[in-house]
């Protein structure tokens, strides 16, 4: 296999992973509060060729001296896009949006290993019986809210009205008038690109990373720096008249390495075929 052949395919096998990130952004344009991940790119490996013996020639030279041949390139990093999505509103008491960039609710998940937290902006939440004479604050798939002591959120009685403010205090006012406040357990992403997708629009940390080096917790005077509104769902990030340009130019470029594979085959048949 000659150098175009391992440079096209190295680059293939990259390609097809940034496919499949736009494809996910793709797929995920509907769902609440997801955020788009964006891939970049990185050179392979390359050897430096100079082809100039004499460097008074090179005098006044702008653009790089010799030659250059690479191996390909390879995608260095797979980032989220934390931009703000858009506002819809849907008058309902316990949808929940953020209006700030970074801030995630805390959610609790039940693995195979056990219990794990989680992060999400999908604040559709509501309310499952646990027992006769109290509920429990969940997401729409059943996951637990947790509180800025990291428990669960249970509210005592059947609640009727339920308020929350714009620092993330929930508050729910029972039908015998008693009411009970809560603080929304919140954080601040300060790297996100540490976090990983564990399904859905929740994100977690990887094996091994401590959270105080990933996210910063809101409670307390910081509390303050929180940006809720009550009876609306942030919309995803993703703009879709983007990723069908990104998937245009992706299907050119994998296009392109594919016909080049196809032409290094061909010289090779046709220097094989020299009698």
């Amino acid at each position: 296999m000659n150098r175009t052949m391992i440079t096209a395919t190295n680059t293939l096998a990259q390609l097809q992973k940034q496919m499949d990130i736009v494809s996910h952004n793709m797929a995920n344009i509907d769902t609440t509060g997801y955020k788009r991940k964006e891939a970049n790119f990185t050179d392979l490996l390359f050897q430096q060729y100079n082809n100039q013996k004499n460097q008074d020639f090179e005098a006044g030279r702008l653009t790089p001296a010799g030659i250059r041949q690479g191996v390909g390139a390879k995608l260095a990093q797979s980032q989220i896009v934390m931009k703000q999505g858009a506002l819809k509103a849907t008058e309902r008491p316990l949808d929940i949006a953020f209006t700030m960039e970074g801030q995630y609710f805390r959610v609790l998940e039940q693995t195979d290993e056990g219990t794990a937290v989680r992060f999400t902006r999908d604040g559709a939440f509501y309310l499952t019986p646990i027992s006769e004479n109290e509920t429990m604050l969940v997401t729409g798939d059943g996951y637990p809210v947790l509180d800025e002591n990291n428990n669960s959120i249970i509210i005592n009685g059947q609640a009727k009205n339920y308020k929350v403010t714009n620092n993330g205090r929930f508050i729910a006012e029972a039908a015998n008038g008693t009411v009970q406040e809560f603080n929304l357990s919140v954080v601040q992403v300060n790297k996100p690109q540490f976090l990983e997708q564990k399904g859905g629009n929740l994100l977690g940390l990887p094996d091994g990373i401590e959270g105080e080096e990933i996210f910063t917790e809101l409670n307390g005077a910081l509390r303050s720096q929180i940006g809720m509104a009550q009876g609306a769902l942030e919309q995803s990030n993703v703009d879709m008249s983007k990723e069908m340009t990104d998937l245009i130019n992706l299907q050119r470029a994998y296009q392109f390495q594919s016909r080049s594979v196809s032409m290094a085959d061909q010289m090779m048949g046709l220097v094989n075929g020299i009698r």
